[in-house]
């Protein structure tokens, strides 16, 4: 019978750029994984932080390919969506690749406050703030604008937004603001349009009733995000050429205007057989706003987008010991991994998200079909798919078994609600930071250790 790795290289190609086995063992990006887990011990979250930069350079070497092919006259800026990750470790390594950033709740700008007291930005970069705002959050806005921060952007999300800024800023120059326009929703949503932004048939009106007038403001930015993410669909392609159609129109009463951003959504590789191609889509994009402005005779817009999932992603994975392997009958065997899916990876449990999971020792050996259990008490608490088939395989062996879930890095780290209280009290697993020294060799740093009982007790009041 074939190895594991026979049988995977027949099923999906392997090697794959990141991943080697070396040895009977896998590395990722070099990163010997056997050797951390002797260190470091499991469950272990991990985070290989030059994976970021690595994202970020790629993608902006994509718009600017793309703006040079097509003679395309606007400029390209990335903005990093700070709510997949807010962890300074990620935002600090994000924005050694001048870049800047896009918000969505009040908390953020305490944040990026911090960051500039730090020096790791200046007051010149370029803040999106996103989302319904609540007062607090647009009272920061209103005093970091204050402050000097004079290129943050507050977005409307709806019309009443505006009464607050209209209130309070005072400045020598107009106040650059944008607007979302809510986006339709995708055919077998449960929605027709989004909960989020001004309606598109409004957002002239609303311009030339409150704002044209103002000599406070001008609106500078039209925002909008098609929820299907970037995809080469026809939904995907008929609601960017509607709202680029909007920003034609609307430049044309409001000469101030001057970008598009056209949201996030780039796809991250979560399956083995990803074959998502970026260059295309990318080229696809540049190339579609060009021509419908054109039709128009309107100068192409500026482009800001906010890539949040493709930028941390791939940066992070977590890896398991299989503590034991139970056959609950002749067709369905467990492994039953030391912690939980529910609580260290809720986007599988929510909204059956597949990750790139292989085994981290054993590929020598033969393989065998099985399903992982988490080991909370929920019965939704398992993954038995992956994302090119609907069934896992492992190395079938008696030996001391490793998994490896990667490109885990978005949002699963505060949708777990890190360092709080997870179902069935289990902790937060050990986090351990990798950075690559100039001489090539890699760096840990301990981020945090895995939660223990005594900061459990006392969250829940019993010390």
């Amino acid at each position: 019978m074939q190895s594991y790795q026979e049988f995977l290289d027949l099923s999906v190609g392997f090697p794959q750029d990141g991943f080697e086995v070396i040895d009977d063992e896998l590395y990722f990006h070099d990163l010997n994984l056997m050797e951390m887990i002797e260190t470091y011990g499991t469950p272990l979250r991990f985070t290989y932080l030059p994976i970021v930069s690595k994202k970020i350079q790629q993608a902006k070497i994509l718009f600017q390919t793309a703006i040079l092919k097509n003679d395309y006259r606007g400029t390209y800026k990335y903005c990093y969506c700070t709510k997949s990750s807010h962890f300074k470790h990620i935002v600090e390594e994000a924005l050694k690749n001048d870049i800047h950033l896009e918000t969505s709740s009040a908390f953020d700008m305490p944040m990026i406050d911090a960051l500039e007291r730090a020096g790791t930005v200046t007051k010149d970069i370029t803040v999106i703030c996103n989302g319904f705002k609540t007062y607090q959050y647009k009272q920061y806005i209103i005093d970091m604008i204050h402050d000097g921060f004079k290129n943050i952007i507050p977005v409307l999300d709806n019309k009443e937004e505006f009464n607050l800024y209209d209130d309070e800023i005072e400045l020598d120059e107009p106040c650059a603001l944008g607007i979302r326009v809510a986006s339709e929703e995708q055919p077998d949503s449960q929605f027709y349009t989004s909960r989020l932004g001004i309606r598109s048939e409004d957002v002239i009106d609303f311009y030339n009733n409150k704002i044209v007038n103002n000599p406070n403001f001008k609106v500078k930015l039209l925002h909008f995000f098609i929820n299907s993410g970037i995809s080469d669909t026809p939904y995907y392609w008929n609601e960017l050429e509607k709202y680029v159609t909007l920003y034609c129109k609307f430049k044309k009463v409001n000469p101030a205007l001057d970008t598009l951003d056209i949201g996030g959504g780039m796809p991250f590789k979560d399956s083995l057989v990803h074959d998502f191609d970026y260059e295309y889509m990318v080229n696809e994009i540049i190339n579609r706003i060009k021509q419908i402005c054109a039709h128009h005779e309107v100068m192409e817009p500026d482009i800001i987008t906010e890539f949040g999932k493709y930028t941390v992603a791939e940066a992070s994975g977590i890896l398991y010991k299989v503590l034991g392997r139970k056959q609950q009958n002749d067709r369905e065997k467990w492994f039953m991994i030391d912690g939980s899916f529910i609580t260290n990876l809720p986007d599988v449990w929510a909204l059956n998200q597949k990750y790139i999971l292989l085994p981290i020792n054993n590929w020598d050996s033969e393989y065998e079909r099985v399903t992982l259990g988490g080991i909370t008490c929920d019965g939704q608490d398992y993954y038995n798919q992956e994302a090119h088939m609907d069934s896992i395989f492992m190395p079938k062996t008696r030996k001391v078994q490793y998994v490896g879930f990667f490109h885990t890095g978005a949002y699963q780290d505060v949708l777990s609600g890190y360092g709080g209280i997870h179902h069935c009290l289990l902790p937060s697993p050990k986090h351990v930071l990798i950075r690559r020294n100039r001489d090539e060799t890699f760096n840990f740093e301990v981020f945090g250790e895995e939660q223990n009982s005594k900061q459990v007790m006392k969250l829940l009041g019993y010390q």
